[in-house]
């Protein structure tokens, strides 16, 4: 593939998963302010936008056999704790951008977790099994990623248990 065709299947790729996000999101506040209907448009909107970047991501084979996609998404964890997410909260301290830090800590603190558990997981792939994973609970409010069961506080942001979204 020429590097101007994928660069703009890269970039294709960022805005339609950016879109898709979005809009998932804003069906949530559409439900919130009882506007069912402006929610299903929204909602309707992010699957198309979602089917899209799938049809990118399979183009820039960047999708792949679950071995794969778990070594793709701990090289991106890797990556946001070890070098983005420390220099992006550094910045935000230094620019005294106290909410955006905290949003920042939230993620490092958190993807912290996803690097775990993808390096789990794909040993146990590369052996030839399923991982052996428990109740996993997420924080709704930073995010903070956790097995077991979830605390009474989230260690994150302090988000009582009750607010812990079980998957």
């Amino acid at each position: 593939m020429k590097k101007i065709t994928e660069n703009a299947l890269k970039e294709a790729l960022s805005g339609e998963s950016q879109a898709h996000l979005k809009y998932k999101l804003y069906a949530e506040q559409a439900r919130k302010e009882n506007l069912p209907n402006i929610a299903r448009l929204f909602e309707a909107a992010s699957l198309s936008e979602l089917v899209h970047a799938g049809n990118f991501l399979k183009v820039l084979n960047l999708q792949g056999k679950t071995v794969d996609n778990l070594d793709i998404a701990l090289q991106g964890e890797t990556f946001e704790t070890e070098d983005m997410y420390p220099a992006y909260l550094a910045m935000a301290r230094e620019q005294g951008e106290n909410k955006v830090a905290t949003f920042f800590q939230f993620a490092l603190a958190t993807e912290k977790v996803h690097q775990k558990l993808y390096a789990r997981a794909k040993e146990s792939v590369q052996q030839g099994q399923d991982v052996e994973l428990p109740d996993v609970y997420v924080c709704p409010i930073c995010g903070f990623t956790m097995e077991g069961e979830a605390p009474d506080k989230c260690p994150v942001c302090g988000a009582p248990k009750n607010k812990f979204v079980k998957f």
